[in-house]
């Protein structure tokens, strides 16, 4: 199931998280740094893209992209790491 591999994933990456907004770009959680999906990825031709997204590393080129990426679910967020994040 790939639910249970992302939030396997989410909880050693908990930190490397994205949020879409409303601009249609994402923006990381904690920081708020705008991000984008790595062209080489098959992710970054859907057309419905995942209001929130984990990535395993960012590329530093023209933009700031995110690689290796997987959708995942706020919720899982606080049961991982709550120390980290607060619920809003």
């Amino acid at each position: 199931e790939t639910d249970a591999m992302c939030k396997a994933m989410a909880a050693g990456f908990f930190y490397h998280t994205a949020k879409l907004a409303q601009s249609g770009e994402y923006r990381t959680v904690k920081h708020a740094h705008t991000v984008y999906i790595h062209p080489s990825s098959c992710m970054s031709r859907d057309e419905d893209m995942p209001p929130w997204l984990l990535y395993h590393e960012l590329a530093f080129t023209s933009k700031e992209y995110m690689r290796q990426v997987c959708p995942i679910k706020p919720e899982w967020l606080l049961g991982i790491a709550p120390q980290y994040y607060e619920s809003k």
